[in-house]
């Protein structure tokens, strides 16, 4: 399926919910198929690692189309990006795209004792990199940050697009104007309509097509107090780091953006996440609710609307997943 402008595409997205046994990503994958969605986004936090992870749902299902990432463009070298796309590709048969993030500078710097700086040209130049390495060129690419000097992928990857996870001016601009698609993740349809209005006017500046926009939405069909605590724990990873703090900030939760900078731990954090808060940035509620939640999405001029779907109270995520798929018929309907 095309990404056509205003279209209603809806796919899946593997959660990271660490409250949760960790092999549940196979059976929410498995999920993702029977429902019918169009794609599965495949990331990594601590559980498995993202390759091995798409490379076991590839050959689980059949017809699958798979998002490896957003990966940290700062960790892994476009070479190793190429040879992972290849890879999954050439041991399933799956359609694989690639996606890109800064991420953040716990886990680049922290865990992976790489450079957190100058994000925004280190993308752009891994992207740079990327593109003939993909097509099957043998490449020298000499940037800045970042040199490959005489790779060729045995097993080109042509048709993959690469996205990139934009938040904040000098990403976006980067996405806009080099990335093949662009991902948000926890934001407002309101933001959404914002950053649109970005990329298609950086895009148009550099004289090519603006790329389709896509959005990750956390997904809870009528909420306990499990559910909510789920989502909750999650959003709390996200209140200190940049962009997202700042963002959470202009919604009206400074205070608690500055108890997180100020080294709160997770789990006291999610304890002060309030419902409101979720609610903003998370499709929760009865099925009408959620289709309308979406479909508020695309309006504000998301392609693409990623599902991610709570299992605390939904065991692989089969309700969330198969209210998805049904606002997903009725906008294809439409």
């Amino acid at each position: 399926m095309s990404l056509e402008p205003g279209g209603g595409r809806i796919e899946g997205v593997l959660p990271y919910w660490l409250d949760r046994p960790d092999e549940e990503a196979l059976e929410i994958a498995l999920e993702v198929e029977r429902a019918g969605l169009d794609a599965l986004w495949v990331g990594e936090l601590v559980t498995f690692d993202a390759i091995a992870l798409a490379t076991a749902i590839g050959d689980r299902t059949e017809r699958l189309r798979l998002t490896l990432g957003p990966l940290a463009a700062g960790v892994r070298s476009p070479a190793s990006l190429a040879f992972a796309v290849s890879s999954i590709s050439g041991l399933t048969g799956s359609r694989v795209d690639l996606a890109l993030g800064a991420s953040s500078p716990v886990i680049v710097s922290g865990w992976h004792g790489r450079a957190w700086e100058h994000v925004a040209p280190r993308m752009r130049e891994t992207v740079e990199a990327l593109r003939p390495i993909l097509s099957g060129e043998r490449t020298w690419y000499e940037g800045d940050l970042v040199r490959v000097h005489g790779f060729r992928l045995r097993r080109p990857a042509p048709e993959t697009r690469i996205c990139v996870a934009a938040f904040g001016p000098a990403m976006t601009r980067v996405a806009a104007q080099h990335a093949d698609q662009v991902v948000l993740n926890l934001v407002t349809p309101e933001h959404i309509a914002e950053v649109r209005a970005t990329v298609d006017r950086e895009a148009e500046r550099v004289g090519r097509t603006p790329p389709p926009l896509a959005v990750w939405v956390p997904v809870a069909i009528d909420p306990g107090e499990q559910a909510r605590r789920q989502l909750a724990s999650q959003l709390a990873i996200y209140l200190a780091p940049p962009g997202y703090g700042e963002m959470f900030s202009r919604l009206g939760f400074g205070e608690l953006v500055e108890y997180a900078r100020g080294g709160a731990k997770r789990a006291e954090l999610a304890d002060r996440v309030p419902f409101e808060l979720l609610a903003q940035v998370c499709a929760v509620g009865s099925a009408s609710d959620i289709a309308a939640r979406l479909s508020s999405y695309h309006g504000a001029g998301a392609e693409v609307v990623g599902v991610v779907p709570s299992t605390a109270e939904d065991p692989g995520g089969r309700t969330a997943i198969s209210v998805a798929a049904g606002a997903r018929r009725q906008s294809t309907s439409r």
